[in-house]
């Protein structure tokens, strides 16, 4: 249920961040995101525990992990989007419950019962029905479908990291808040270092949609680290990735206007809510 919450909580920060940017950008929405969280769990942190976790070897694994994820991933998808389109690139990307199901068994041994393997592949294949559409012929390159693929991958491989550091320091507010820092700072990098500083303007209008969002996401993180640290890599994973079909259910009630939700999305949120149930009846 955990792992449940916290795809609500991403979904709706989708939604939140989808009427912010109607008059700012992503930069501006990571910015205030990352900001927010990184004041909630730090001073959190700063004010019930001792620093000593820093000197943990936990820290290694959350650095590695907020050099991949989001940045990284994000880049790959983005670019990938950018090549292919979203109707493929999107499908594409979430292909990460796969690698973490492979990851699970290959690298933690766990052993998942065949329930979960089949719940996992409806989650898949429900984000290609939810996400996929009908589009002009257009030429590209298998080369090029591997961006989104790869970006399925290195999520995949930065939340297993995740779980590992969470067996050495199980607070998730340690978690959420070195991963966000290392995410921020990388952030900062890329926009100074490209001379793209400018992109962090904020609309007004836009300030309250991006912080309500920021807020949701950081208490969906927390939850995302609570489900890894107490549940297998191989049923949290897939449970986390249903955030499309309650963006679906969202949508449908907020973006009404702007969203359409036809009856291939209607299939693929029916095929996403029996993987979820395959997994969690395991």
């Amino acid at each position: 249920m955990i792992a449940i919450c916290s795809a609500m909580g991403w979904a709706g920060d989708s939604v939140l961040v989808r009427f912010g940017l109607r008059q700012s950008n992503i930069f501006a929405a990571m910015l205030v995101s990352y900001s927010v969280s990184i004041t909630c769990m730090w001073s959190y942190l700063i004010a019930t525990t001792s620093l000593e976790f820093l000197k943990s070897p936990a820290m290694v694994y959350y650095v590695i992990s907020g050099c991949m994820q989001p940045l990284f991933a994000r880049a790959l998808f983005y670019e990938g989007i950018t090549r292919i389109g979203v109707a493929r690139a999107g499908p594409l990307r979430g292909s990460e419950p796969l690698f973490a199901a492979a990851i699970a068994v290959l690298v933690f041994h766990e052993r998942p019962g065949w329930l979960v393997f089949f719940g996992t592949l409806l989650i898949v294949a429900s984000l290609w029905l939810i996400s996929g559409k009908q589009e002009g012929q257009r030429r590209w390159r298998v080369t090029d479908a591997l961006l989104p693929i790869s970006a399925g991958f290195i999520s995949a491989v930065s939340q297993s990291l995740r779980k590992q550091a969470l067996k050495i320091i199980s607070d998730p507010f340690v978690a959420v808040a070195v991963v966000t820092t290392v995410s921020l700072i990388l952030l900062l990098v890329f926009a100074f270092s490209t001379k793209r500083g400018a992109l962090f303007r904020i609309a007004p209008r836009s300030l309250l949609f991006f912080f309500c969002a920021a807020s949701l996401a950081t208490l969906a993180q927390v939850a995302n680290f609570v489900a890894l640290g107490h549940g297998a890599l191989s049923v949290i994973i897939p449970l986390v990735n249903t955030t499309p079909l309650f963006a679906v259910l969202f949508s449908a009630v907020f973006l009404r206007n702007i969203e359409t939700v036809n009856r291939r999305i209607v299939l693929g949120a029916i095929t996403m809510v029996a993987g979820v149930l395959l997994i969690t009846i395991r």
